[in-house]
């Protein structure tokens, strides 16, 4: 399996690799580790786990090194600028010194004729200093502007450059547009080709280019070797990045490319599917493996023996709402402290602290919480390993999914979304569409207008009114047991075999089948 982050955040990741070890399959799980971070190898299961170094040495735009007629007068890329803006600043100081010397010379009667000489030079080496540090910011203030209209998407250079390497290369465009791909083939192609893998997992979009090369190169050696593809979102619909308006054509390109290479794709909806089939006029619909968690042991809470409620600290009587998962300003957590001062006595817990990653967002919604005066009623936990997520949860009033409208929001039953449903909570979610429309159908929580605090309130109040209708909606026969993992494994494991029935025999007797999966 093939994943290009450190596997440790990367729930469905984990569970694949495991569940595949578990049918049978010899699974190496490569994950990217920094570039100057450390080669890590440990097991999920009975999955291998290793983390290759990435060196990123194309990610940067030629751009970025090199003059560019658009601002000829520019300093070129780099620290060239900063040193010569620094250079000026300390000739006008030295000359700044001298005047001041002589000064307190004259005023003492000890000043030598050097000092007097000195003197007479002292206005027009200031002049002279003066000038050369105006022309150095303004060439300074060139490369700054010449950064923001590379970075500018409506720029028409820009434009015209990308629009050009898409009409000439078309999904090739990508080997122009965003060099810094082949880093991860440079790090992730020797150790698969090692590996020879009778299945390569390819998770996400980064890494169908690899998994779809490796495949070609083993076939060319005589291998059987198989591509499954793991589409986690839609790539067109994913944010761009804003200081680099190439890379999401880049990314889009590097998927048209390489999809019809893969021998089977799956992906972690059935409208998600439907989207991937038509865009890229698949023969065949993508098998969906929801991210569903495992099913849930009764009585299992956190490795210490406590949930989320003992956590915070407050008994069972208080109102506790509860968010886990990733801050970013999309996902509209801030909404859940601008209508704490409306909600009176509830409590927010916050399961957002990552043991890796910054948590500045989070922290920036603590000091949030302290400018509404609420900081007592919200709560900052870390995380806890996925398989415990719905039993620590369980002892929340609600789950809150209070995301914005963007294309993937719009797309999936996120993870949290059947955590807490295994938790079998109350789900207070905006109305992102099948999201939206599954809790409308199954009648286990409210459905609020996104970013609008009075309709969120509107919704946790009426849930809060009577917990017990909406929970009542997991007793429908079958809901619960078609979200867990092990439903979604028996789906993984029918795409494995279908791509090499050859290998699909009883889990003892093709122990040797391997899966490099991510």
């Amino acid at each position: 399996m093939l994943v290009d982050n450190g596997v440790q955040g990367d729930s469905r990741v984990q569970k694949a690799a495991r569940s595949a070890a578990e049918a049978g399959w010899d699974v190496v799980l490569l994950g990217a580790a920094l570039s100057n971070g450390a080669q890590e190898s440990w097991s999920i299961g009975d999955a291998r786990v290793r983390l290759i170094r990435v060196p990123r040495s194309l990610g940067q735009h030629p751009s970025q090194f090199h003059r560019s007629l658009r601002r000829p007068l520019a300093y070129p890329p780099g620290r060239h600028g900063g040193y010569r803006i620094q250079r000026m600043k300390a000739s006008q100081a030295a000359v700044e010194e001298r005047r001041v010397a002589l000064a307190v010379a004259r005023r003492s009667g000890t000043a030598s004729l050097t000092q007097r000489l000195g003197g007479l030079l002292a206005p027009p080496a200031s002049l002279a200093a003066k000038a050369l540090g105006r022309w150095a910011k303004f060439r300074g203030g060139e490369l700054h502007r010449l950064r923001l209209r590379q970075q500018n998407p409506d720029d028409l250079i820009t434009r015209t450059s990308i629009r050009f390497w898409q009409a000439v290369l078309g999904p090739r465009s990508w080997r122009r547009l965003d060099r810094g791909l082949w880093d991860y083939e440079l790090a992730f192609g020797p150790v698969i080709d090692q590996l020879a893998p009778d299945i390569i997992h390819a998770n996400d979009f980064r890494m169908i280019g690899v998994g779809a090369r490796a495949a070609r190169r083993a076939r060319a050696r005589g291998l059987g070797t198989r591509l499954v593809w793991d589409a986690h979102e839609f790539v067109g619909g994913v944010l761009g990045r804003a200081d680099n308006p190439r890379w999401l054509p880049a990314q889009v390109a590097h998927v048209e490319e390489y999809i019809g290479a893969t021998d089977a794709v799956i992906t972690v909806s059935a409208t998600l599917a439907e989207l991937l089939q038509r865009t890229h006029r698949l023969p065949v619909r993508p098998d969906v493996v929801l991210n569903a968690p495992p099913r849930p042991v009764a009585g299992v809470l956190d490795d210490d023996g406590t949930d989320v409620r003992s956590r915070c600290g407050i008994d069972a009587e208080t109102p506790l709402l509860v968010y886990c998962g990733g801050v970013n300003p999309s996902r509209g957590v801030e909404l859940m402290i601008d209508a704490l001062p409306q909600l009176e006595k509830v409590h927010v817990a916050l399961v957002t602290l990552h043991p890796t990653a910054s948590n500045a967002a989070s922290e920036a919604l603590r000091a949030r919480a302290v400018e509404a005066g609420v900081s007592d009623r919200v709560h900052l936990l870390p995380y806890v390993p996925h398989w415990r997520v719905p039993a620590f949860l369980a002892s929340a009033d609600a789950g809150v999914i209070p995301i914005h409208h963007k294309p993937n929001h719009e797309l999936a039953l996120i993870t949290k979304f059947l955590e807490y449903s295994h938790a079998r909570l109350p789900i207070v979610v905006s109305d992102v569409r099948t999201m939206a429309d599954t809790v409308r159908e199954t009648g286990q929580g409210e459905v609020f207008r996104a970013e609008d605090v009075a309709d969120y309130i509107r919704a946790v109040q009426a849930v809060l009114a009577d917990p017990a209708r909406y929970r009542a909606a997991y007793d429908r026969p079958g809901l619960l047991d078609s979200w867990t993992w092990e439903a979604q494994a028996e789906v993984l494991e029918g795409v494995y075999r279908r791509v090499r029935p050859d290998l699909a025999l009883p889990a003892a007797g093709r122990a040797g089948a391997a899966v490099a999966a991510g």
